[in-house]
Parts: C-alpha cells; structure tokens; sequence
C-alpha cells in the first residue's frame, strides 16, 4: 500500500440480510462492492484501496466494524458526510480519522466481539427476523452457559469450521463466550425468551460461531452432552459440525484495536 500514503480509518455499521458477505465478488452485492462504487462515485476516480478489519460472511451484520482507505492523496473533504449521502440505507460510516503508516488493521486486531442472538417458544414477528434467529423447542439456557465456558481458551476448532476450510491450523482463542438475556428482551417486536451469545476472539475460522451456537442448542435441547462438547474440542478429527446457525442472528459487535489510532502518534 505504499503507492498509496495517505491512510484513513474508518468505523461502519451495516445490515447484511441483502448481501453477499464483506467481501467483493464479482456478479454479487456485497458490502465491499457497495462502498468501492461510492468511494470512486465521491472521488471520481479509482486509485483507491479499501482493507477490513473483518470479512463477514454473507448475511451477517456489523454494528462498529472497520476498514482502511488508502489514497495516493491526502483526503479533500468530509469524505464521510459524502459518502454517506449516498450509501444504501442498509450501510453506514460512524466516524474516520487519519491512519499512521505502522498501522496495521489485520495484525494490530486486539479483539473480535461477536453477538449471536436467537429467540424460541411461540415465533416472533418476521419484522424482527433483520437479527434475530428463530429456533425451535425449549433449550435449559443454564446448560447453554455452561457449555459456552467450554469453548473459553485455546483450542482446536477443525470441527467448527466450514468443511472446504484447509487450513494448517485450526487453533483459535476465545478469550470470552458467555450467553445472556437479549438487551432488549420483552420490548417491542423482540421475544422474551431472547438471549444473545457473546464470543471474543482476536480470529475465527469460517463458520465458526454459526456452528458454536448450533452444538450449544443442542446441549440445551438434550441431544448433545457437555461431555461431547469437551471432546470435540481434544479430538476434532473424529466429528465436524455438519450444520451451522442461520446468518442472521450473527452480528459483528465491535473490533477492539491492540492501541486506540488517536494514540498512535495523531
């Protein structure tokens, strides 16, 4: 990116129900796409790079992610207020600041926190389907919580990952993972019975969470033991995850940097 010096971060939030992921594709709408055609919109040119923080699967929200915009010039004007201006309804830029060059938004990622929220009992309106996933039965949640702190640590995680994912380590750690009730349980169109599950980690293998979630319903339902979650996490040869959750309970909630960019030298 030293062709291109001047360096801007930016914080953004987007519902993705109506894309294909962060990631640009070609023949499909995603959030990438969507920003590089208003960025050489605003600019009127092309000589722009844009790098996230995160790659969101298709489907999946973001409330406070972030990418880095790299220009051979130093930015012109309010490029957020105009960019914004044109932006979908669905994609909004919350706040840019100027980058230093030892920057770095994939290897300085302190922490990804990511939200799953689901609902069960009587289905909730489709109004709230946007980011809350639906599953059937009654899960003991108190079993859920417990089986989430199994997860909690360095582990293996081959069982939990797509199954065309070949990787040469499949070690990750969840420095947090934790179920609670939805923040806004009981209001408005969100159930009572809402809860969200809460996972931090500096990295995550595809699907991953989707297929966390997916083994703790169903430890919650009876059909899975604690037991079994612990060994999948010693031996994952043995088993993958055939199913992962739904993409629209999953939410990116925020990305922590190792240093706040205003004290990088700004």
């Amino acid at each position: 990116m030293r062709s291109r010096p001047f360096t801007y971060l930016f914080y953004i939030q987007y519902l993705g129900t109506g894309y294909h992921g962060w990631q640009k594709q070609t023949g499909v709408k995603t959030i990438q796409g969507t920003l590089e055609k208003a960025f050489r919109f605003i600019l009127r040119h092309e000589d722009s790079i844009i790098l996230g923080a995160s790659r969101t699967d298709a489907g999946v929200s973001c409330n406070r992610g972030a990418f880095e915009l790299f220009l051979k010039h130093e930015m012109p004007f309010d490029l957020l207020d105009a960019v914004n201006a044109i932006l979908p309804s669905d994609i909004r830029l919350l706040e840019v600041q100027p980058a230093p060059s030892h920057f770095n938004i994939i290897q300085d990622v302190a922490y990804k926190e990511y939200h799953y929220n689901f609902a069960f009992g009587e289905k909730f309106h489709p109004f709230a389907a946007a980011n809350l996933a639906y599953f059937v039965g009654y899960p003991d949640i108190g079993l859920m919580k417990l089986g989430a702190k199994l997860f909690q640590g360095k582990h293996n995680f081959q069982s939990y990952c797509s199954i065309d994912k070949v990787s040469d380590d499949y070690f990750r750690e969840i420095i947090e993972a934790d179920i609670i009730q939805h923040a806004n349980a009981g209001l408005g169109l969100i159930p009572k019975q809402a809860y969200t599950f809460i996972v931090k980690g500096k990295g995550f293998l595809r699907y991953q969470i989707r297929k966390m979630i997916t083994v703790l319903i169903e430890l919650g339902l009876g059909n899975l033991s604690l037991e079994e979650i612990a060994q999948s996490l010693k031996k994952p040869e043995l088993q993958n995850i055939p199913i992962h959750a739904p993409a629209n309970g999953l939410v990116l909630e925020k990305v922590e940097f190792i240093k706040k960019v205003d004290s990088l030298g700004l």
